[in-house]
């Protein structure tokens, strides 16, 4: 993915690829005025709703209701950066026993879990 990124009004910071614009924020202590989601909250988000749809199409391809499947991520904080980041799916009782730990197996074929378990290499320089 090839981004665009630009300054808008106060502290936000956009992201436009493709045809789409990603609008971000700051906190209102941080000097923000909290239109739109910090960058770091994407970043969180991008693993759950990644687990989402693996999930998704898991059900999908089996003909599973996913009508009161959630999924709940937090995090635990340490000196200041994140430590570990956990995500529990909460199951309906009309789900299928059997399909349980699959479901977490279809999870971790996230691309987003598996390229933070191996992270690329990041270069930063002026054009």
């Amino acid at each position: 993915m090839d981004a665009i990124i630009t300054f808008g009004e106060g502290m936000q910071v956009n992201a436009q690829f493709n045809n789409f614009m990603v609008n971000t924020d700051q906190a209102k202590k941080a000097g923000g005025k909290e239109n739109f989601p910090d960058p770091f909250s994407y970043f969180l988000s991008s693993l759950g709703t990644c687990a989402g749809y693996f999930i998704l199409r898991f059900c999908q391809s089996r003909n599973i209701s996913t009508e009161g499947i959630k999924l709940h991520q937090s995090n635990d904080w340490n000196a200041g950066r994140i430590e570990n980041i956990n995500i529990e799916i909460e199951l309906p009782p009309s789900f299928p026993e059997k399909y349980a730990s699959a479901l977490i197996r279809a999870t971790n074929e996230c691309s987003v879990k598996k390229t933070l378990m191996n992270p690329p290499q990041i270069e930063v320089k002026i054009r």
